[in-house]
């Protein structure tokens, strides 16, 4: 396990950083609940699951083609980016003194 220190100046408290983490940590699940819905919309549109367009498909077999191909892989890859970085951040440990 790696550690960190954060210096605050004397006037702040620890809440402080608590709070800037927690407000990351929601806006993360917005974004990740936005990306979902996108994704479901994709799904419902061409009738098949994004696990199965990113193993099996390929722009041609898209009604918008190359676009709709970009579209659809970016907002899966970036679901798994914000999913990644949430757990990140819900394992960081803090004490305060």
């Amino acid at each position: 396990m790696k550690q960190m220190v954060i210096e605050l100046q004397e006037h702040m408290k620890g809440e402080v950083v608590i709070r800037a983490l927690d407000a990351s940590k929601a806006r993360l699940h917005l974004s990740i609940d936005a990306t979902k819905q996108a994704l479901a919309g994709f799904e419902q549109r061409h009738g098949v699951s994004t696990k199965h367009f990113l193993e099996k498909m390929a722009a041609e077999d898209l009604k918008g083609g190359d676009l709709e191909y970009m579209e659809w892989a970016g907002e899966a890859k970036l679901l798994d980016r914000l999913q990644e970085e949430l757990e990140d951040l819900q394992g960081i440990r803090y004490e305060l003194p």
